[in-house]
């Protein structure tokens, strides 16, 4: 891991010193950090929902999922325990290619992502209208691994990672806000990295 220090003489830093936000490390690995074990699936029978307040719910097996237009994008990764892991590169399905797969109605206002042990997390759809939103399949250049989210999991780059919810199984179109698990526990629900927004 890089040490405090270390992060002034990081030349990703040094070009733009904002790309750290306020109490973060940066590290060169990866940390693991989970909420539970990696589940292990069977993949023929692997599925994901969609569904809630949308006209065109549906269920995807994985090679549903993979046959959908795929993207990547480059982002930093930034945890709420204050490690930042810069120019990570994602492959997936864009967010926005799963709203126009399922028309979500006028109703639905935020999108709970279910998760393996029944863990969830909320954001609105307006945060997840960004270009650099997607259900993630790859990273730098490698399938996803179980301990990082595999097989698929939500990237949502501009929160804090909790809001990135690994081990993705359903995503629920909804009219009002429900609290995930971390945001019950005391996790603020903003999660902005930019403004701090850690716990309630």
């Amino acid at each position: 891991m890089l040490f405090r220090r270390d992060r002034e003489e990081d030349p990703r830093v040094l070009k733009d010193p904002h790309r750290l936000p306020p109490g973060q490390v940066l590290t060169l690995k990866w940390p693991v950090l989970s909420y539970g074990s990696p589940p292990r699936y069977d993949m023929s029978r692997w599925r994901l929902r969609l569904y809630g307040e949308v006209d065109a719910p549906a269920t995807l097996t994985w090679n549903d999922v993979r046959k959908l237009p795929s993207t990547t994008i480059t982002a930093d990764m930034h945890c709420v325990t204050t490690w930042s892991r810069l120019d990570n590169n994602w492959e997936g399905v864009a967010f926005k290619d799963l709203v126009a797969l399922v028309k979500p109605r006028k109703t639905a206002k935020y999108v709970i992502a279910h998760c393996d042990a029944d863990y969830t997390t909320s954001l609105s759809v307006e945060i997840l209208a960004d270009d650099d939103v997607m259900i993630a399949y790859r990273h730098d250049g490698a399938e996803l691994t179980p301990d990082h989210g595999g097989p698929l999991r939500l990237v949502v780059p501009k929160r804090y990672a909790w809001k990135s919810a690994k081990w993705l199984e359903r995503l629920e179109w909804v009219e009002h806000d429900r609290l995930g698990f971390w945001e019950r526990n005391g996790y603020n629900n903003s999660a902005d990295p930019w403004l701090e927004e850690r716990y309630w």
